[in-house]
């Protein structure tokens, strides 16, 4: 194994991906350049939408590992002070917009899937580049998950400094209104939507789920959106909010939304979803079990990745820092592409 060549393979892939804007529900030209490149590498791959994928003939005797990452990135944010779509390499550091999230997970993974594809080792590996994940969108981990072989444990390449989230908080978004009547503010009419809203949100403020987590802490829930009236005259006839909900093991989404409606005086509520659940891998697990004798630390991850949608067991481990996710001038060091190349051979070879 050439760990250079393949580190190289890695960063040329990456600065093209960099190079080609992938937004969200807009990664059709990006797809085009992992397909077209995955297959030149000689690689079956197999497009779903926009997702990539790629396995070779499985053997039922054995586990089957998914190898995934996302080829999706956020809106780059206004203060950038470089040309985000322009892949700029300076020392070790490779900047550019999807470059740590998670571009180097991405490309890093699809080396070792070239490097191990041949190998006796003892799981079965697919790999699955898929898109529309900063938004969980319907058409992707959701479409490809269908044509997937059966997966009885996952490696997400999310930036977390190639060490093993085994555990991530689940999402759920609510919206709730409160209504009144409109009036004059002048005068005594009308019945105030704020103020009817009022106990709700200073409930939703202060209450705290009594069961806490070992890796991933309390389920949290935030008021992060609030708008009501019109102009300053008129007295509103509605209040709308929205609750931003980070559930651990310990409650699902359904559960928690019945709990919350029970509890809310004026408002009333509406889930966008429940299929963001939080998700965990046992200790006992060979993949984590390999990667402690590695020298690595299991934590808890507060952030949502694809593994909410994913029926099977999964460990969230990439290379990057998820501080840098999101952020202007968003970089990923060659040296971590390197090391996560050779860390995750380490980890699937003697598993």
């Amino acid at each position: 194994m050439d760990i250079h060549q393949y580190t190289s393979d890695a960063v040329e892939l990456l600065k093209r991906l960099i190079s080609t804007p992938s937004v969200s529900r807009d990664e059709s030209r990006a797809a085009d350049v992992f397909e077209q490149q995955a297959k030149a590498w000689g690689l079956p791959a197999r497009r779903i939408g926009n997702n990539i994928l790629i396995h070779e003939e499985l053997d039922a005797q054995k586990p089957t590992l998914l190898l995934n990452a996302h080829i999706d990135t956020v809106k780059p944010v206004a203060t950038w002070t470089r040309d985000p779509f322009t892949p700029t390499l300076e020392g070790d550091r490779l900047y550019g917009l999807g470059a740590n999230d998670c571009g180097g997970g991405l490309v890093s993974l699809l080396q070792v899937y070239r490097i191990l594809r041949e190998q006796d080792i003892a799981y079965n590996l697919v790999y699955l580049a898929s898109c529309e994940e900063e938004v969980s969108g319907a058409g992707g981990f959701s479409l490809a998950l269908p044509e997937l072989p059966k997966i009885d444990v996952a490696i997400v390449g999310e930036p977390t400094g190639m060490q093993p989230a085994i555990a991530e908080k689940g999402l759920m978004v609510i919206d709730g209104v409160a209504y009144g009547k409109s009036g004059h503010a002048a005068r005594e009419e009308g019945v105030n939507a704020i103020y009817e809203a009022l106990d709700d949100l200073v409930w939703l403020r202060d209450y705290r789920f009594r069961k806490s987590s070992a890796l991933l802490g309390p389920t949290k829930m935030t008021v992060t959106v609030l708008n009501s009236g019109t102009q300053h005259n008129v007295i509103p006839d509605e209040c709308h909010f929205v609750i931003d909900v980070r559930t651990n093991e310990y409650y699902q989404n359904e559960y928690l939304f019945s709990f919350l409606q029970k509890h809310m005086k004026k408002s009333e509520l509406k889930a966008r979803s429940f299929r963001l659940s939080s998700s965990h891998i046992p200790v006992g697990d060979p993949l984590v079990q390999r990667c402690i004798q590695l020298g690595m630390c299991p934590f808890g991850s507060p952030t949502l990745s694809d593994q909410a949608l994913m029926p099977f067991r999964s460990l969230k481990l990439g290379p990057g820092q998820s501080s840098r996710s999101h952020s202007a001038d968003e970089f990923i060091c060659i040296s971590e592409i390197e090391q996560a190349i050779e860390t995750y051979v380490s980890l699937i070879t003697y598993a």
